[in-house]
C-alpha cells in the first residue's frame, strides 16, 4: 500500500532561466523539449514570457537530472552538451563570479576576462586539461563533467578569480592530471 502511494506521487520543480535562452531550450519545432520529456519520462511546461520552466513527473531523480539540464541550457550550454548530464557520472556545477568580485559591473567584467582569457584561451585550456565543458555566461561559470574533473576545473577557476597567474594554474592542472593518470583516473 505504501509502495502504491509512492508510485502515485508526482513531483514538481520550477527552474528560472534567462528569457533569451528559452528558444534554445525549446529547440526548433520543440525538438529539445520533446527530447528532454522522452529521455526522462517527464512533462515540461515553459512560460516564455517569464523564463519559468516547470518540470513534472513521478521520478524525483529524473526530475533532478532534468532540472540540471534546464539550468545548463539556461547558463549557455548547447543542448547537446547539456544532454551529457543523462550519462551516469556526469554532473553540473556553477560558480558565481560575484563571490570573487566587488559585485560591480567593472569588477565582474575584469574577472570574466581573467577566466575566459585572450580569444578564450584560458577557458579552452582548462576545459582540455580537465576534460570538462565550460561556459562563462552572465555572472556565472558553468561546468559539466565528472565529479573529479569538475573539482579540478572549479579549483582552477577559483585560483584565477583570486588572482593566480594563468601559467601557475595551468602547471598545477598538468601536475594533477599526470598524478591522476598514474592512478588510472584518465
Amino acid at each position: 500500500m505504501i509502495l502504491e502511494a509512492l508510485r502515485a506521487m508526482e513531483f514538481n520543480y520550477a527552474v528560472k532561466i534567462p528569457k533569451e535562452r528559452i528558444a534554445v531550450l525549446v529547440g526548433k519545432g520543440g525538438a529539445v523539449k520533446k527530447k528532454l520529456e522522452k529521455s526522462l519520462h517527464i512533462k515540461v511546461n515553459v512560460d516564455s514570457d517569464e523564463g519559468d520552466v516547470f518540470l513534472r513527473g513521478d521520478d524525483g531523480i529524473a526530475l533532478m537530472t532534468a532540472q540540471n539540464i534546464v539550468r545548463a541550457v539556461g547558463r549557455g550550454f548547447n543542448p547537446d552538451f547539456a544532454f551529457a548530464l543523462l550519462e551516469e557520472g556526469n554532473y553540473f556545477e556553477m560558480l558565481d563570479i560575484d563571490d570573487f568580485s566587488r559585485k560591480n559591473k567593472k569588477s565582474r567584467i575584469r574577472m570574466k576576462a581573467r577566466v575566459i582569457g585572450s580569444d578564450g584561451k584560458a577557458r579552452k585550456t582548462i576545459e582540455e586539461i580537465t576534460n570538462t565543458h565550460v561556459v562563462v555566461y552572465g555572472k556565472t561559470i558553468a561546468i559539466i563533467g565528472t565529479y573529479e574533473n569538475i573539482g579540478l576545473a572549479r579549483k582552477a577557476f577559483e585560483s584565477l578569480l583570486r588572482g593566480s597567474r594563468h601559467s601557475t594554474v595551468y602547471a598545477w592542472l598538468e601536475k594533477e592530471r599526470k598524478k591522476r593518470k598514474s592512478l588510472g583516473f584518465y
